[in-house]
């Protein structure tokens, strides 16, 4: 029963925060986006108390459930380890904590934490590597099935599918995003939980607490016939079966031990055994964990509501554009610093999979390649859309409303005479001035004394909000005439 609960809690949460990373149209956010909130590294990350705490009680209560039920990459690991055992059975063995490697690495991941070396934290993050992988190899495989969907519909008739584009938004997160598959795979499908148990500083901290749970699985050494299936069949390798020990601090009571014991001499109780000869705990009735499992499956259902095809604002397709080289990146608005973003962000890509405007792709810097910024050469961020405040776990992004962020300035519009159509081709364009939603580029005679003269695009930088839009619909090309240059910290005009 243990196990078939928590293979069915680890689907429901695996598929779920899948999707959420996968959605390109922001629909789903609304019933499972609490799943992202809930992953460890972005509750503390975001300062949330409640979450953390709660994380912390159910580990007290239950044990290391969290890394078999709700880190999606724990379940990935699961997954691969699964495959494995369908090619050899009874493979795992005991093995002893690797503490010079799991408690060093912790340390490490801590003190980038606490100096602000993002790209430390998020290599290390369990919830970030997946994020990488759902966004960069999933969610592309996912969109191409979208867009034959989106044909077959096309050819009746039916508008129940929109075609999106399909680009590589960093070359290098998805090839981190590749290793770290590639690595997980080789790891659990030889050693299980080898990851989660000596690399992962979320598990490691959790295993402090999980020493501590009330309910364990422990030995009846009256049953054992020591046979070794119970070690056999541990993919995090904590159990003796000689010496009729568990290392909870590894244990993430996924119920293999359990199921393999044909003797009924492992159960999962908070009870201590009169039989028992190292005093071990015995099976008993536990209806309130049951009722909070089931309520916790309730929880996770979702509905998926309708698409919404996504409105281009009438502005004419561009050919590919080469990006200009700013001075400082353009960070979202509610980021409230290029700090604060490097500070704050898990890296998780959740904001890159559910941008709708093509803005944001991982960063190109070498110190923190994978914190989200902007950039123009695809779409501009719209006044209308928030969504990668709203969809943000840890904080990076804070939640701003549509009123709010037309007021925050990113970043302001500058002009290249150099690139502009209107000096290199001698024909008048305006399209800077024609499409800034902020009405702060106005169009002005580049000599007024000549009436021939080109108009050029004058920029008010104090009205200027960086949105981009300017930037985007310039026919200049490869390089746009006029570009956004970020700010370090911004500003509310």
């Amino acid at each position: 029963m243990l196990k078939k609960i928590r293979i069915t809690l680890a689907t429901l949460c695996f598929v779920g925060i899948t999707l959420l990373f996968l959605d390109f149209t922001g629909t789903l956010h609304h019933w499972l986006g609490w799943m992202a909130k809930i992953q460890f590294l972005p509750a503390v990350m975001a300062l949330n108390v409640g979450v953390i705490a709660s994380l912390v009680l159910l580990t007290l209560v239950f044990g290391r459930i969290y890394c078999s039920v709700i880190c999606p990459l724990g379940v990935m690991q699961d997954v691969f380890g699964w495959m494995g055992k369908k090619r050899k059975k009874n493979r795992y063995t005991y093995s002893k904590e690797v503490r010079w490697l799991r408690y060093p690495l912790l340390c490490v991941f801590i003190v980038a934490l606490v100096a602000g070396i993002g790209s430390v934290v998020q290599l290390l993050a369990p919830y970030s590597a997946y994020g990488r992988i759902a966004t960069m190899l999933l969610q592309p495989v996912w969109k191409v099935g979208n867009n034959i969907l989106a044909s077959v519909a096309e050819s009746m008739d039916s508008y129940a599918f929109y075609s999106v584009d399909v680009w590589m938004k960093s070359l290098p997160v998805f090839i981190i995003a590749a290793a770290t598959v590639v690595v997980l795979l080789v790891l659990a499908w030889r050693g299980g939980r080898t990851y989660c148990n000596t690399i992962c500083p979320v598990g490691t901290v959790l295993s402090f607490f999980a020493r501590f749970s009330w309910l364990k699985i422990h030995f009846d050494t009256d049953k054992c016939r020591n046979c070794s299936l119970c070690t056999k069949n541990c993919k995090a390798s904590c159990i003796d079966y000689k010496n009729h020990t568990v290392d909870y601090s590894r244990c993430v009571v996924c119920g293999d031990c359990i199921q393999s014991c044909k003797f009924g001499a492992l159960k999962y109780s908070p009870q201590k055994s009169q039989k028992s000869q190292n005093s071990q705990n015995t099976q008993s009735p536990d209806t309130s964990r049951r009722s909070f499992l089931l309520a916790t499956a309730m929880a996770t259902t979702a509905a998926i509501a309708q698409e919404k095809k996504k409105v281009d604002g009438g502005f004419a397709d561009l050919a590919d554009k080469a990006a200009p080289s700013r001075q400082t990146p353009l960070t979202p608005p509610g980021s409230l610093s290029v700090k604060n973003m490097a500070q704050h962000c898990t890296g998780c890509q959740l904001c890159v999979s559910e941008c709708p405007n093509d803005v944001l792709r991982p960063s190109l810097d070498l110190m923190n390649p994978m914190v989200p910024t902007m950039s123009y050469e695809r779409g501009h961020c719209r006044p209308e859309c928030n969504r990668c405040s709203v969809v943000c776990p840890a904080g990076a992004i804070k939640p701003i409303d549509l009123e709010e962020k037309s007021s925050i300035q990113i970043g302001h519009a500058v002009w290249i005479k150099k690139n502009c159509v209107a000096i290199t081709d001698g024909v008048e364009c305006g399209n800077c001035a024609r499409h800034c939603p902020a009405g702060a580029i106005e169009m002005v005679m580049l000599n007024e004394d000549d009436e021939e003269s080109p108009t050029i695009p004058v920029v008010n930088e104090s009205a200027c909000i960086g949105c981009g839009a300017c930037e985007y619909v310039c026919p200049s090309r490869p390089f746009p005439a006029i570009y956004v240059e970020g700010h370090e910290v911004h500003k509310t005009i």
